[in-house]
């Protein structure tokens, strides 16, 4: 695979984890460098390994896979997404004390909501013969850049616009979960 095509394919790895990382910048009172840190890192590792395990896993569970991941991306995503619309509703008092989308289960369903398309793109690299290691660690580099950029400008767009965007980025994650289902049934 040559660097270009890698890195388009990185890139487009990476445009569901810029979409849901702008969406929890949106929703975080104050944007740390922990915050950065743990969801960059958590995203990028998550889009490394997964290829990694689609790829390991081969020919022999695709079947099994591609019939339900795209329910399983929607379904944790849709959760989350209505789980910050829902917050975005609260009073102020009860606001403070939300869940971090960086921490917890949150964080864990976030990481493998953006990465099973990873899974699919290992499993590609295993039917066509290509080494996963070297595209993986692209994967998870490009990933753990876009998902700080796009916290960033979530938080930046968020302090202007406040409850209003936090319901936008609950939006957001609703819509790429459907738009993970719509490709994945309708074959588009």
């Amino acid at each position: 695979m040559d660097m270009i095509t890698l890195f388009g394919l990185a890139l487009a790895l990476a445009m569901d984890a810029f979409a849901v990382a702008l969406g929890c910048g949106l929703t975080l009172e104050r944007l740390t460098g922990r915050h950065l840190f743990r969801l960059g890192w958590h995203f990028g590792l998550f889009q490394a390994l997964m290829p990694i395990i689609g790829w390991l896993a081969g020919l022999t569970v695709q079947r099994w896979i591609e019939t339900y991941d795209h329910w399983v991306a929607f379904g944790l995503l849709a959760f989350v997404g209505g789980k910050m619309i829902h917050e975005a509703f609260q009073d102020e008092e009860s606001r403070e004390s939300r869940d971090d989308p960086t921490r917890g289960m949150s964080l864990v369903m976030l990481s493998i909501a953006t990465s099973i398309d990873a899974l699919a793109v290992g499993l590609s690299l295993a039917i066509v013969g290509i080494s996963v290691w070297f595209p993986a660690l692209i994967i998870g580099l490009i990933a753990g850049i876009m998902t700080i950029v796009g916290m960033l400008l979530g938080r930046r767009v968020g302090s202007r616009w406040g409850q209003r965007v936090e319901i936008a980025g609950g939006v957001i994650l609703i819509g790429i979960g459907l738009k993970i289902l719509w490709e994945h049934t309708l074959g588009m």
